[in-house]
């Protein structure tokens, strides 16, 4: 059963944010610098990649071994903003040859795509190196940085506009750029390099159009993922001044979707210039406003694990700048509904991972934790809302209770302040309707922690006023 404590944060913040679930966080390992992607490799083990240019081993014990994955340190650039060693992925068929793929920042500033080999189970070869793509970037920013095999053993990467502001050479709507983009190549394949390029893309034999490109008119998408179920894609970019965005791709699409950036941040036109008239673009089926100091949406991944039944068709999602974790859901009438339902604080939330069990965790810039993300429940033993009623609400010098709908006996009234502090306590009740003085509390809000003669309980809110 969990302590008086972590239920009154849960119902706190639940009433803050009015959402229909609760989470919190649960500490699974610690000691990691600069996490931002992890993956696993179809076993119950995380590959976690640092900044830096290191990927280590997280066990499932919450171990870490003492001997990196990998270093390439030497070849990658982490001076700073969002540069650095960005993600991993494990090929389909990792188990019998032994490729995974990185995307990250070289030393002249690029992006590059490149192919390692492992040689053990725990170790793999820095000097593997095969790499797939180089890709000029004009600044130190918006480098995107994630990747993804899709159900169709097509590897995925997303790459940001380039940065500056305002995407000044408008890499998101021009399609003889990489950049700005997400795209789509068959690593097993030759005909381009070091990779192929799947017949089916969108762009293929277009003029002007680069045959890798997937989906454009993006600014920085900030991780993608698809859900395990259904294998659509969700992104989350990064906005400009006012809008961060969630996007879907359904596991149906051709691809070729233009999502509109510069021309539109979010739902908001961002430009008008002459190369936005007319543009033909897919809306966010998500987004927020940079209210409250939210500024930069971390992507992650849509729940489909079996240990928390309460967030399954959930996708989970960040904001780095208030250390917030929201959710996005469809509603019954076919649209999303966005919601905030964790609020913590110096953590930088900067990625989720999705375990081999569809389990969900959260990485954390700054502290360099990682936590399991799990359903937020009082008890399985809590009593009823309906058995135990406590009236009014809002209230005023006298408080009543009332359990002549169930077979319980009264125990005791605890009444704490929001910070947790016992403000007003009764245990001596004889009937099944009661009333206690409430005149010596202040006006405010209240935590009402009720429990049986049996010992079971249930936590509600209370108003005074």
């Amino acid at each position: 059963m969990k302590t008086f404590a972590t239920a009154l944060t849960c119902l706190v913040m639940s009433i803050c944010y009015a959402q229909d679930i609760d989470i919190t966080l649960e500490l699974f390992a610690s000691g990691f610098s600069n996490p931002v992607n992890m993956k696993h490799a179809g076993d119950d083990r995380f590959f976690v990649v640092e900044r830096s240019g290191i990927i280590k081993i997280l066990n499932a014990d919450g171990t870490t071994n003492t001997v990196p994955f990998i270093d390439i340190n030497d070849r990658v650039t982490n001076a700073g903003g969002e540069e650095g060693l960005l993600a991993v992925a494990f090929h389909p068929n990792y188990n019998d040859n032994g490729y995974f793929y990185v995307n990250y920042i070289d030393n002249s500033g690029d992006t590059v795509i490149s192919r390692f080999t492992r040689n053990s189970t725990t170790t793999a070869d820095p000097s593997s190196e095969l790499v797939l793509l180089n890709v000029s970037q004009p600044s130190f920013n918006h480098n995107g940085g994630d990747l993804h095999f899709g159900n169709d053993g097509y590897l995925y990467i997303s790459l940001g506009d380039g940065g500056f502001g305002g995407d000044p050479q408008n890499h998101g709507q021009r399609l003889n750029s990489l950049l700005g983009k997400i795209l789509r190549i068959d690593v097993d394949g030759n005909s381009a390099g070091n990779y192929g390029i799947p017949a089916d893309n969108p762009f293929v034999g277009i003029a002007e159009a680069l045959d890798e490109i997937w989906a454009y008119g993006l600014r920085n998408t900030w991780k993608f993922s698809f859900d395990r179920d259904t294998h659509d894609l969700w992104s989350a970019d990064v906005g400009q001044n006012l809008i961060e965005e969630i996007n879907k791709v359904p596991s149906t699409s051709n691809g070729g979707e233009n999502y509109g950036w510069k021309c539109f941040e979010g739902s908001d036109v961002f430009q008008t210039s002459t190369d936005c008239n007319g543009i033909t673009h897919e809306t966010p089926i998500a987004e927020y406003a940079h209210n409250f100091g939210r500024c930069s949406i971390s992507g992650g991944y849509v729940y489909r694990g079996t240990m928390q039944e309460a967030l399954e068709g959930y996708y989970i999602f960040a904001d780095f700048c208030t250390d917030e974790i929201g959710y996005v859901k469809e509603n019954t009438s076919g649209g999303y509904d966005l919601e905030f339902i964790l609020d913590t604080a110096g953590e930088g939330f900067s990625g989720f991972g999705e375990d081999v069990d569809g389990e969900l965790f959260v990485m954390c810039l700054f502290t360099g934790n990682i936590y399991r993300i799990v359903q937020d429940v009082l008890s399985v033993d809590d009593v009823s809302l309906n058995e135990i009623k406590m009236f009014p609400n809002p209230a005023k010098n006298v408080l009543s209770f009332d359990v002549s709908s169930s077979n319980l006996q009264l125990g005791s009234v605890n009444i704490h302040d929001t910070q947790g502090k016992l403000v007003l306590q009764h245990d001596n009740f004889e009937n099944q309707q009661t009333t206690i003085s409430t005149a010596s509390l202040t006006t405010g809000m209240y935590i009402v922690e009720i429990k049986a003669s049996n010992g079971t309980k249930t936590i509600q809110k209370l108003v005074i006023q």
